[in-house]
């Protein structure tokens, strides 16, 4: 989507990284689900939100290197907040709240550290960019899921997923540093 949208140019080392790190991403997937041949509506639902971030991404950059970065992740919460404050009441409606105050503390936690200033400084690096470049770093994100469910909640890591997991650390890696042209 930085590509189309923000008319940048990733020379065929990054586009190399990026499509073998992908495809060890979605190999590993495919073996640990079954296979290609066991796509299920949540597979598409799943694709379908990769490709609606990486819309908001681009948009997202291009836009924090205009307004900044915590204007940029302010507006996208102002001009969200109607729908979520429908969803909001769907869900009270649904499953009212019983939350105790820690809970409560662990929420805003999330919602002030890990997501609103998780995404100022995200978006931060993506106006930096360039935005191809920088959203590689994404893909080290469930490798690191992983890793701490394994450390923190002591799930089973097997050889595959370590290999997997370092394929795609090392595509990421050499893609982010990979030397870009000017844009012409």
């Amino acid at each position: 989507m930085a590509v189309i949208r923000g008319k940048e140019r990733p020379p065929l080392s990054f586009w190399t990284m990026a499509a073998i790190g992908a495809a060890v991403a979605i190999g590993f997937a495919s073996l640990q689900g079954g296979g290609f041949a066991r796509l299920t509506l949540s597979d598409l639902l799943l694709f379908g939100a990769v490709i609606a971030a990486a819309i908001g991404y681009a948009e997202g950059g291009m836009l924090a290197r205009e307004l900044g970065s915590w204007q940029t992740v302010s507006w996208a919460l102002v001009v969200s907040s109607p729908l979520m404050v429908v969803l909001m009441i769907v869900a009270i409606d649904q499953q009212p709240l019983d939350a105790t105050p820690t809970k409560w503390a662990a929420f805003a936690y999330l919602a002030v550290v890990s997501m609103f200033l998780g995404f100022v400084a995200w978006y931060r690096g993506l106006a930096i960019g360039p935005i191809a470049q920088v959203s590689q770093v994404q893909l080290v994100q469930p490798v690191l899921t992983i890793l701490w469910a394994a450390l923190i909640l002591r799930e089973e890591l097997t050889w595959s997923t370590v290999l997997g997991g370092v394929a795609v650390v090392l595509c990421a890696g050499l893609a982010v540093r990979v030397r870009m042209r000017p844009k012409q």
